[in-house]
């Protein structure tokens, strides 16, 4: 076994889990879509979204619970370092129990004094994720937001965009066309600077930066699209891509564009996450949903790839529930990877998310 269960956390409606480090200290926020109402009929888009994020610490081997973080409907959180400081930011995609309010602030905290102190807010509309990237000596934050109902109305900004850190806090730099954004992935090839974007009702993108804003170069599907993950291999670049209504596709660098070299699965993917070991190279595929949200299939085996003959080679599935979320984490020479599952059979939020060995 690859993966070897170590511990369970009481999670509900888990989205994301966000590994880091703060003064020599491990933590582990988890952001909660929603928890159960009890008496009410279960559907994956209902629940109470008032959770909050709970926060765990690293101490003798274990997570312990450490406080909780105000987030409601909870979709991702981000750890990132400027300018010799710490800061989180959190994304939820609604607040209340129905009905829902989807224009809500997305708050951005500040360490201070031993605690997260919120210095600045966003307004944003079905907040899905942040991502802190820079280019050069230029810090950005972007967030994929939105969703394409008729029946939910935008009042703050509703299509995905890019902040700039202006030495005082983060200002708007680029509006995106993505009216239900999920995911970003940036990184760099031969010096040149690429932030990759999924949605879920329009084009997934990799954008290009041209010097003074970010260009697209290149789709990769019309719809359905979920999360992308770059990582390296034998001096090749790679970018694999989750698509949760088609193929999940690993895609090789040509030296202008990416081109598809392998299928990974069919529907469900949601994320993908690197395993890096002293000698071997896996990826992990969290599968989510299978089937419309009015009835989805939610207990489906997600993946382990590992890096073999120039491909991904499929080593081991494990069962998963609602997965949304994979990250790798090490703690004193021993590798872990937490794996956040946000829906139970009968699609009710309370299920764990689940620390692992990883024993590649």
């Amino acid at each position: 076994m690859i993966l070897v269960e170590h511990q369970r956390l009481a999670t509900s409606g888990a989205r994301a889990v966000v590994p880091f480090v703060l003064a020599g200290t491990h933590y582990l926020i988890v952001p909660q879509l929603a928890v159960d109402v009890p008496g009410t009929p279960a559907h994956m888009n209902g629940g109470d979204s008032d959770t909050g994020a709970p926060i765990y610490r690293w101490e003798q081997g274990r997570w312990v619970h450490d406080g909780v973080l105000p987030l409601s409907g909870g979709e991702d959180a981000e750890f990132f370092t400027l300018g010799g400081e710490s800061y989180l930011v959190t994304a939820g995609v609604r607040s209340g129990h129905g009905p829902y309010r989807y224009n809500i602030d997305q708050v951005l905290y500040k360490w201070t004094s031993g605690s997260w102190a919120p210095i600045q807010t966003f307004a944003a509309f079905a907040a899905k994720q942040w991502h802190f990237f820079r280019v050069g000596r230029r810090a950005f934050l972007a967030l994929a937001q939105g969703v394409a109902l008729g029946h939910i109305e935008a009042t703050n900004p509703r299509t995905s965009r890019i902040y700039e850190w202006n030495g005082l806090q983060f200002a708007d730099f680029q509006t995106l066309e993505g009216m239900w954004g999920y995911n970003w992935e940036s990184f760099e090839i031969a010096g040149q600077s690429f932030l990759a974007y999924a949605d879920h009702v329009g084009k997934s993108v990799l954008l290009a930066w041209n010097g003074s804003s970010f260009s697209p170069l290149q789709s990769f599907s019309e719809k359905g699209g979920r999360g992308f993950r770059y990582f390296t291999a034998e001096g090749k670049h790679y970018l694999a891509f989750a698509n949760i209504q088609g193929d999940s596709t690993l895609y090789r660098w040509g030296g202008k564009e990416f081109f598809p070299c392998q299928t990974l699965s069919g529907p469900g993917g949601r994320e993908f996450c690197v395993v890096r070991t002293k000698s071997d190279l896996y990826v992990l595929q969290a599968n989510f949903i299978q089937g419309e949200p009015s009835a989805p299939r939610t207990n489906l085996m997600s993946r382990i790839f590992k890096w073999t003959d120039r491909r991904l080679v499929l080593v081991e599935e494990f069962p998963t529930a609602g997965a949304t979320d994979a990250a790798a984490f090490s703690v004193d020479g021993v590798l872990y990877v937490a794996v956040s599952n946000s829906l139970t059979v009968d699609v009710r939020f309370r299920t764990d998310t689940i620390i692992y060995r990883f024993n590649g």
